[in-house]
Formats: C-alpha cells, sequence, structure tokens
C-alpha cells in the first residue's frame, strides 16, 4: 500500500507564509542540497519577493537549521514516547524504538534525508543545538541496549556498534522510501524483528 509523503510533522508550529517557507526550502534541499539553492528561488516559491523573507526568518541558513531542529525534535519524540509504552522488558523496548526510528524515516523521508545529509551546512553553534537533540536519541537507544545485555537478553561485542548497526538500517528507510510502495506498520515490525535478531544473537566466540 503507498503511503502519501508528508513534509512537516503537525507539531512544527510554523503556519502562513512562514511555514510554506520551510516547505519550499525542504523539497529545494533535498532536491540539491543546501548550497544549491537561492534565496530568491525558496522566495518567489513561497509567493514572496525576496527581501521580504527577512522578515520572517534571518538568513537562508535558518530555514536549514529550523527544518533540522523540527526533524531531529520530532525523532526524539517519537522515540521517547516508543518507550514509555514499551513497558520494562528489552524485547519491547527495543522493538518500540526501532519501530519509531523507522516510522519518522518513513513518514518524513525528505525531511530525514536533509537532517541527516546537510549538518555541515550549519554553522557551529546552530550544528551544536542539532547535535544535543541527537545525541539524546542515540543516548536513548544506547541504554536500551545496556539494559538488555545487562540482563543478559542482548549479546553484542560493542553496545555503541550496535546502535550503529540499528541506527543506520533506519536512516537507509528515507533513502528509498518515496521509490516504494510498502506500508510504513509493515516495514517498521520487520525492522523491529531484525533488531531483536541482532542484538539476541549468540555471542561470538
Amino acid at each position: 500500500m503507498a503511503t502519501v509523503i508528508a513534509l512537516l510533522p503537525a507539531r512544527s508550529t510554523a503556519d502562513g507564509t512562514h511555514r510554506r517557507l520551510l516547505e519550499e526550502a525542504l523539497l529545494r534541499f533535498g532536491e540539491r542540497g543546501f548550497h544549491g539553492v537561492s534565496v530568491r528561488e525558496i522566495a518567489e516559491a513561497a509567493g514572496i519577493r525576496a527581501s521580504s523573507i527577512y522578515a520572517h526568518l534571518e538568513s537562508k541558513e535558518e530555514l536549514l537549521f529550523q527544518l533540522m531542529y523540527i526533524g531531529h525534535e520530532e525523532h526524539y519524540e517519537m522515540l521517547r514516547h516508543a518507550l514509555l509504552d514499551a513497558g520494562a522488558d528489552p524485547f519491547s523496548q527495543i522493538r518500540h524504538v526501532v519501530a519509531a526510528h523507522v516510522r519518522l524515516h518513513a513518514t518524513y523521508p525528505l525531511l530525514a534525508r536533509v537532517c541527516n545529509r546537510e549538518l555541515p551546512a550549519l554553522s557551529e553553534a546552530n550544528r551544536d543545538r542539532v547535535l544535543t537533540i541527537r545525541s539524546n536519541s542515540e543516548q536513548l537507544i544506547l541504554d536500551v541496549i545496556n539494559r538488555g545485555m545487562s540482563r543478559g537478553v542482548f549479546h553484542v561485542s560493542d553496545p555503541w556498534l550496535g546502535y550503529a548497526a540499528i541506527g543506520s538500517m533506519g536512516i537507509r528507510v528515507a533513502e528509498w522510501w518515496d521509490q516504494r510502495a510498502y506500508d510504513i506498520e509493515d516495514v517498521a515490525e520487520t525492522y523491529a524483528d531484525f533488531a531483536v535478531r541482532l542484538l539476541s544473537g549468540a555471542p561470538a566466540t
């Protein structure tokens, strides 16, 4: 079943011209990258003059930062709520968290791609703000893996590498999602199965 591709999460409070600017910037950053798009092009696509864009935003980089902040916050909140719904069992926790991770990348694939590709285009201060949220998401998943290891139900030689493998396969969903016809929940549950198998396999000898 094909899925409608969303641009921005509902939690984004931007509306009117501001939201149009974010959406038009996202479409173009996703297609040609941050440095391949001009302020004039974004403004004209949003239906305003280029000089008027600065009444809504400080710069083109501010558009990118807001998109990346929205995307990373949405990701963290989806993970956090998934963990709260999972109960105390590490298997349930990793299944819920991985499903949420995949769900984010399949629901907002263009936003996810921009968030993962364009980080170097941010100023150091804005990059640090985004990386703080990303670090919180990373730690949430690592805590689940470490909890499972401490209880003897997960077996990986290095918890961070386990996180990196799980995180990377979810991130890749955003790269192919809008070119395939899958149901989000089917993919999320399948990737949750993959994660459980990866973490609960027999220890290496």
